[in-house]
């Protein structure tokens, strides 16, 4: 896992703010490349927050409750 403090945040989104795919379990939101970042369920329980673009480098850090992810 990267240096959180280290990186170069394009945005910082509340997971509320996000799309969910209960299939999936992964999480979304827009990129302003016109593609989405993406989340998994599982890798923000294992205490990442980081939202990578599917398409471009962007990154956005995700604001969450960890005990609320199975509410």
């Amino acid at each position: 896992m990267e240096d959180i403090e280290s990186l170069n945040f394009y945005d910082e989104v509340e997971i509320e703010d996000m799309d969910y795919d209960p299939d999936e379990e992964t999480y979304y939101y827009p990129c302003p490349c016109g593609d989405r970042f993406a989340i998994t369920k599982d890798t923000l329980r294992s205490g990442d927050c980081v939202g990578r673009c599917l398409s471009c480098t962007l990154i956005i850090k995700i604001v969450f409750d960890p005990d609320a992810l199975d509410e």
